[in-house]
């Protein structure tokens, strides 16, 4: 008999994952404070970024992939801080070999002061990872011309903003993300930068979306582990209201008894 539960988990090219909220290792305080964290909050995968925790190049670095490594929570590494197709190209070659996974987490980009993707060189870098055996998660904008490119160059798989990285700032351009779940309902949609609360991520998840990842809303919160186990709470909860089927929104008041003016005891009679 087939499990129900099994059949909602996340799918992430072919791999099912039975969490929804995806972590960021960057900026905690100490590794004991994300240990902690990534306890809180279960998450399905946990990113890396090869250029910030290069594993053996010094004994911070080695310390840190000790930690990933005993935690066992399944590792995404990504291409944080590259500009250029070739950057990120070599950056995920590296990262392969080194954490042993096709999974990588794309990020080029374009712009420095609010870290927007560059959607030129973004397509051309998934176009080449995939042709070299890469599971591509591209990071992008919400932009649906951007998200058609890289769904035909073969992502299964998007990542498309919320906000620019780290504003916490929750979905800007509200219209936009929910026309691409429409837009794109056979693809996995995993919401990544710029969400602040979790009642982003919850709305998110309700909107339909697959997944969130999150990284700065937690580690800068004042209490980081508690703030990673409230993430999954509300990832959790997003998601069983979109499969409960949300009520439709009224223009006008709608009486939730059936008659006006009719006594409630007659409807006991």
């Amino acid at each position: 008999m087939t499990n129900p539960e099994n059949e909602d988990q996340l799918a992430l090219y072919g791999q099912r994952v039975a969490s929804r909220l995806l972590l960021g290792t960057a900026r905690y305080e100490s590794p004991v404070q994300l240990a902690d964290a990534i306890s809180a909050a279960d998450p399905a995968l946990v990113t890396v970024s090869l250029r910030r925790q290069l594993p053996g190049a010094s004994s911070g670095g080695q310390s840190f992939w000790n930690l990933l490594r005993e935690g066992g929570c399944p590792i995404l590494p990504n291409t944080a801080g590259c500009h250029t197709v070739g950057e990120a190209v070599n950056t995920a070659c590296m990262a392969r070999e080194l954490f042993e996974t096709s999974l990588i987490k794309l990020e080029v980009i374009g712009d420095e002061v609010n870290l927007q993707p560059d959607p030129f060189h973004l397509v051309e870098a998934a176009d080449e990872l995939i042709k070299l055996g890469f599971h591509v998660l591209p990071y992008c904008t919400e932009d649906w011309v951007l998200c058609r490119r890289l769904m035909d160059a073969g992502c299964e798989v998007l990542m498309p903003w919320a906000a620019p990285i780290g504003t916490g700032q929750g979905p800007r351009n509200a219209s936009a993300l929910r026309e691409l779940r429409e837009r794109a309902p056979d693809i996995t949609l995993i919401v990544d930068a710029g969400i602040g609360l979790p009642s982003h991520a919850c709305q998110v998840m309700e909107w339909g979306f697959d997944g969130v990842l999150v990284n700065s809303a937690v580690s800068r919160a004042i209490d980081p582990v508690r703030m990673a186990g409230a993430f999954a709470a509300a990832v959790r909860s997003g998601r069983a209201a979109y499969l409960a089927g949300p009520m439709t929104v009224q223009g006008l008041a709608v009486p939730s008894t059936p008659e006006i003016g009719r006594p409630f005891q007659d409807y006991l009679q």
